[in-house]
C-alpha cells in the first residue's frame, strides 16, 4: 500500500514537472507572461493605466520615456506581492538617476517571480526498492528580468520625450532546465497642453525570444517514461510585439485636489477570443484608471480592466460581460512614498485577489560647498 502511494507521489511530481515545462517552454503565444504583470502599486491601483501619465521609476517597464519626469537626481523603487495566496511570490526593484543637465534619465531594474520550495519526490523510492524520505529534494522554479532603460527629452519646451530599454530575462525550473532571452521596448510621451498627456508603447519590439535547454538525468527521463510524460528538448520560444496607446487628463480641483484618469489600449496578434474585441490574429484590450490626489500627499485610486466576454455556461451560445476592478492608496511622506494595491494579480476574475506594496525612496544630490575654496 505505501509502495503504492510512493509510485503515485512519483507521478504526480512527474506531472508537475511536466506541466511547468511544456507551459514554460512550448507556448508560443503567451510567453514571459510574468513580464505582462506589471510592476508598482500605483499602477497596479490604476489597473495599469499610466503608459502617458507615469513619471516615477516604474516607467522603466510601463513606458520607458515616462523616466524624464524623475525628480530626483537618485530614486529607489520596489515592490513585493504575492501571487495565489502566497504559493508564488513578485518582487521588483529599481534604481534611477536624473541628469538635469541633459535632460534625459537612465534606470536599471529587477523583477523576480517565482515559486520556491518544491518538493521532488521523483528520487523519493530508491534503486532497492526502498523508501527513502531523505532523498527528498526541494526546488524553485523562477522567472528573472533584467532591464536597462534610458529615456531623453526632445524638445526645449518639455513636451515631447522618447525612451527605450533592453532586457535580459532568464528563467530556469530547478537543474531540469533554464532560458535565457532577449528583448527591447520603445516608448514616446507628448504632453499637448498641461491637461493632456498622450504616451505609446511598443512591447517587445524586436520580438524577444527564449532559447531553453534541459538537463534531465537518466532516472528522470525514466520516471517521465513511466508516468507516460514526453521529455522535453531544447526550444526556441518568441514574444511577439505589443502597442499600448494611452490617453491621460490631469486637472486640479480647487486649492487642494487633484483628479487623474487615462484609458489605455493593448494592441496585440494574440486573438484570444474572450477579448473584448478581437479576430483571428488581433485583439485590443482596455483599461482606464482614476487618482483623487489631496494635496499632492495622499492618493485614492481606482482601476477597471481584463474585460473578457465570457461564455456562460448554462448556454454555450451567450457571453458575458467581466469586468476586474481594482483599488489603491498611496501616500508622499516628503522623500518617501508608499502605495498599496489591492488586485487579483493573476489577471482572471477566478484568482485569488493580491495585496501588493511598494515603496520609493528619492535622494537628491549633495549641492557643492561654496563656503570654503580648497588650493
Amino acid at each position: 500500500m505505501q509502495m503504492n502511494k510512493m509510485a503515485t507521489q512519483m507521478k504526480y511530481t512527474a506531472l508537475a514537472l511536466f506541466m511547468c515545462i511544456s507551459t514554460l517552454a512550448s507556448s508560443q503565444k503567451f510567453v514571459n507572461e510574468f513580464l505582462n504583470i506589471g510592476v508598482g502599486a500605483r499602477a497596479h491601483g490604476m489597473f495599469g493605466s499610466v503608459v502617458a501619465n507615469g513619471e516615477d521609476l516604474t516607467s522603466a517597464y510601463w513606458n520607458p520615456a515616462g523616466l524624464i519626469g524623475l525628480e530626483n537626481s537618485l530614486e529607489i523603487n520596489a515592490m513585493h506581492a504575492n501571487w495565489f495566496g502566497g504559493i508564488a511570490g513578485y518582487d521588483y526593484i529599481s534604481l534611477g538617476k536624473k541628469f538635469k543637465d541633459k535632460n534625459a534619465a537612465a534606470a536599471v531594474t529587477l523583477i523576480r517571480m517565482g515559486i520556491d520550495n518544491i518538493p521532488n519526490t521523483l528520487n523519493l523510492i530508491g534503486p532497492d526498492g526502498n523508501v527513502d524520505y531523505d532523498r527528498i529534494e526541494t526546488f524553485s522554479t523562477a522567472d528573472y528580468a533584467f532591464l536597462i532603460s534610458y529615456a531623453k527629452g526632445i524638445d526645449k519646451a518639455g513636451k515631447l520625450s522618447l525612451g527605450g530599454n533592453i532586457k535580459v530575462i532568464h528563467r530556469s525550473i530547478g537543474s531540469f532546465g533554464s532560458a535565457w532571452g532577449f528583448g527591447a521596448d520603445l516608448g514616446a510621451k507628448y504632453k499637448v497642453n498641461k491637461n493632456f498627456t498622450v504616451g505609446l508603447t511598443a512591447k517587445d519590439i524586436t520580438t524577444t525570444f527564449n532559447a531553453w535547454s534541459f538537463n534531465l538525468s537518466e532516472d528522470d527521463k525514466s520516471t517521465f517514461n513511466e508516468t507516460g510524460n514526453e521529455i522535453p528538448v531544447s526550444s526556441n520560444e518568441v514574444t511577439l510585439p505589443r502597442l499600448v496607446l494611452g490617453l491621460a487628463y490631469h486637472t486640479n480641483i480647487g486649492s487642494n485636489f487633484s483628479i487623474l484618469a487615462e484609458t489605455d489600449l493593448t494592441m496585440s496578434t494574440y486573438g484570444r477570443e474572450a477579448a473584448l474585441v478581437s479576430s483571428n490574429n488581433f485583439e485590443i484590450d482596455p483599461t482606464l484608471g482614476i487618482e483623487v490626489g489631496y494635496m499632492n500627499k495622499a492618493f485614492l485610486r481606482f482601476g477597471m480592466g481584463n474585460i473578457q466576454r465570457r461564455v456562460n455556461i448554462e448556454n454555450f451560445d451567450e457571453r458575458n460581460i467581466e469586468i476586474q476592478p481594482n483599488v489603491g492608496l498611496g501616500l508622499k511622506l516628503g522623500r518617501l512614498t508608499v502605495d498599496y494595491a489591492l488586485t487579483n494579480l493573476g489577471d482572471a476574475s477566478d484568482v485569488l485577489v493580491s495585496h501588493i506594496f511598494s515603496v520609493g525612496i528619492a535622494f537628491n544630490a549633495r549641492k557643492a560647498s561654496t563656503d570654503a575654496n580648497i588650493n
